[in-house]
């Protein structure tokens, strides 16, 4: 049986535009939260849902339109005020029966206590990252939001416009908004954002359904064109034969600015396209009914929506380039190191990070940079004066790795820049990558921990930890390839240390 926000919400549907089909059935759990499954077979091509655009909660739409506009805000810090604006109104906002079956919150990293993200995410790919937009949150929140609160309504609980209350709204944004129109922009979707993701398995797609025909908006356009440019005429004869004064253009702009208004409220109201949510694949009944975000890896996925998944394909580990700095001083000097960077860049490199597949594979400019700062230094010297001129034919980018020619800014096989001292380097890099985790605990022991975690009860604890073991899996997927290649490359030999440069 429905519980009451579900039937409140059902209702608020049906009254503001939002058709959906019988063949869905929202299903909340022991936590409230609300999924979308299949009451019957569906199948590929079924429109699902119909959702007319007002209906949606965007700046556009919203009652906290004219403030936003007049403090010119856009993006998403817009779309938080207009959320935070109908959540001030309570029952008298026209999204009350919405925005009653949403969380307070999406418990993003963002939305963590700060002690939590140190203590959970410390080494993994995001945890620079959240600690960085937790500070500019507060930030857009001092200079953007705290300067509106005088300004509301007296029916708006000005409660509702609090620091807490803005992080929530950027956690429900990130995780829950879509992008509806050129004139809507962003906003908050109702029924669509209650299907949840699962990568590469998408079931049902959402896309907007355009009011008229195409060769109708292309008949359109060539009217509108045409009486645009006989307006311009008559504007320019107008404007020639005229001049105004200061108190006449004065009232000509509140007359434009009216227009617009005006011209805004029309669209809003003769707007009767809408958005659909239409089958990309046969769902058996009872099955649950999915959409997807993209295919990304857990770190995104923590980041942006605030789960992860154990068996993602799409996960990555970074090496940044400050890591192979710190590697390459200690076993060369600073100014050396500075020097073979410097050459890194000439030869047109600018990246800050370097990318790990799931699979445990380097990316190829990772490679280039450990060959450059392992160049012997004749061969360093010839290749750094040949980028000196202006102009650099493609045998001044050449050099030569083993038996092969390897031109910089060229594709090359990983297998002739896998050499036995770069491989000796990323096995140092990796260690130094590991280490950011800390030493506590090992990758065996994060996975009998992600075993023994009990959900909803230890939620951050759980998705923190299998973020952390996809990324150690990676690292030592890299490592198992390296030792791989370095056992071909000598024969399974043992070699010797590679000796420092002054």
């Amino acid at each position: 049986m429905a519980s009451r926000r579900l039937i409140a919400f059902k209702k608020w549907m049906k009254a503001n535009g939002v058709d959906c089909s019988d063949a869905l059935d929202l299903v909340e759990d022991q936590n409230d939260a609300v999924s979308v499954k299949a009451s019957r077979d569906l199948k590929e091509g079924d429109v699902v849902a119909n959702i007319s655009k007002t209906a949606c909660l965007t700046v556009k739409t919203s009652g906290a339109r004219e403030m936003i506009e007049s403090a010119e805000l856009d993006g998403p810090l817009a779309l938080s005020v207009a959320i935070m604006y109908e959540r001030g109104l309570g029952q008298e906002s026209p999204w009350a029966g919405y925005l009653q079956i949403l969380p307070f919150q999406e418990d993003l990293p963002l939305v963590w206590p700060l002690d939590e993200l140190d203590s959970l995410l410390s080494g993994t790919e995001i945890h620079k990252d959240v600690k960085k937009d937790h500070g500019l949150v507060y930030e857009d929140w001092e200079e953007n939001i705290v300067p509106l609160t005088p300004l509301l309504p007296e029916n708006v609980d000005r409660g509702s416009f609090g620091i807490k209350e803005y992080l929530a709204a950027k956690s429900l944004i990130a995780s829950r908004s879509f992008e509806i129109d050129d004139y809507h922009g962003w906003g908050m979707v109702p029924l669509a954002d209650l299907f949840n993701h699962k990568t590469g398995e998408e079931d049902v797609h959402f896309t907007a359904e355009l009011p008229h025909s195409e060769s109708d908006s292309e008949a359109d356009e060539t009217d509108n064109s045409d009486a645009a440019s006989a307006a311009t005429d008559e504007e320019d004869e107008t404007s020639s034969k005229n001049s105004t004064s200061p108190e006449q253009s004065l009232e000509d702009e509140n007359t434009d600015e009216e227009a617009k208004e005006e011209e805004d409220s029309s669209m809003l109201q003769d707007d009767v396209s809408s958005l659909e949510m239409i089958m990309v694949k046969n769902v058996p009944a009872g099955a649950e009914v999915y959409n997807t975000y993209g295919l990304i890896g857990n770190a995104a996925l923590l980041h942006r929506y605030g789960f992860t998944e154990l068996d993602n394909l799409y996960n990555i580990v970074n090496i940044d380039l400050d890591l192979v700095t710190e590697w390459s001083t200690s076993s060369f000097t600073t100014r050396y190191t500075r020097a073979r960077l410097a050459l890194f860049k000439k030869l047109g490199y600018n990246s800050e990070y370097f990318e790990v597949s799931s699979t445990g594979e380097p990316e190829t400019e990772l490679l280039m940079l450990l060959n450059i700062l392992l160049l012997p230094d004749d061969t360093y010297n010839k290749l750094d004066l040949a980028l000196t001129g202006d102009c650099v034919s493609k045998e001044g980018r050449e050099i030569t790795i083993g038996k092969h020619k390897v031109k910089f800014g060229e594709s090359c096989s990983s297998d002739v820049l896998l050499t036995d001292g770069v491989c000796e380097a990323l096995l140092a890099i990796v260690d130094k990558r590991e280490g950011l985790y800390g030493t506590s605990s090992s990758l065996e022991d994060d996975v009998v921990k992600v075993e023994s975690c009990v959900l909803p009860r230890d939620r951050r604890l759980y998705h923190s930890l299998v973020l952390r073991v996809s990324e150690r899996r990676i690292l030592e997927k890299l490592r198992s390839n390296v030792r791989e290649r370095l056992g071909e490359v000598s024969g399974g030999k043992r070699r010797k240390k590679m000796n420092s440069k002054s």
